[in-house]
């Protein structure tokens, strides 16, 4: 039962090394993603009338919101005036609010949302990352659903040392936030992970047994998806 105790083994340390990988991934993707500048359930003020002051034109329906609002688009004209610009100007500026007398013009909204673009090696790095990921959650579904019952009935011999250092790599990769360590790191994750799957196809060649072609096929095509990065 020395290969069911090693598969095991080999598990938990990949399972490990899955958790952390998954971590990472999450959070680049949680950075890179674009937020919105307001939810649905939230609209924006330039249709609610004014800015942080609930009037007549956010909650009266119909006809009364169009009186409540005939106030305020006066204003909105005198103040254009006072400014030398014209309606189409004012409206394509997006600011509908109106301003008291001596009140300084608001400038326009900083957008937080729109953060720094990703540059190619950042998009890179992501993409590599998201296949290591995909190709570790695949491996460990094969060997729990697949591999381990088989072992159970021909045990063969494994050695989770590769697994061991598949983890460990992972750690220290999570640790690193950018630069080249971290690309180091995900490189020879990379580079372990391709070990480990090819040492379990040539561990089952051996084996004459039709019942290991589901999991040899399996084992390949996460190796293919894995070389095509």
């Amino acid at each position: 039962m020395a290969g069911l105790s090693a598969l095991l083994e080999s598990l938990e340390h990949q399972a490990g090394a899955l958790h952390t990988l998954r971590a990472m991934w999450e959070g680049r993707e949680a950075v890179a993603a674009p937020h919105p500048p307001h939810s649905p359930s939230q609209p924006s003020q330039a249709r609610t009338g004014c800015a942080g002051r609930p009037g007549p034109a956010q909650h009266s329906p119909g006809g009364e919101m169009e009186v409540a609002g005939l106030g305020q688009v006066w204003e909105l004209e005198e103040e254009r005036k006072a400014l030398w610009k014209s309606p189409e100007e004012e409206e394509e500026g997006g600011d509908l609010t109106p301003l008291s007398s001596g009140e300084p013009r608001p400038q326009r909204l900083s957008q937080p949302w729109l953060g720094r673009p990703e540059t190619l090696q950042q998009m890179a790095l992501r993409s590599k990352l998201s296949r290591v990921v995909d190709a570790t959650s695949r491996l460990v579904e094969v060997e729990q659903t697949l591999l381990l019952p088989l072992i159970q009935q021909h045990p063969f011999p494994l050695h989770p040392k590769e697994s061991i250092e598949f983890r460990n790599i992972c750690s220290h990769m999570a640790l690193q936030r950018e630069g080249q360590q971290f690309e180091k790191d995900l490189r020879e994750a990379y580079q372990c992970l391709k070990t480990i799957i090819e040492k379990l196809i040539c561990s089952l060649a051996v084996f004459p047994s039709e019942s290991y072609i589901p999991v040899r096929s399996a084992l390949r095509q996460i190796l293919q998806n894995l070389l095509a990065m």
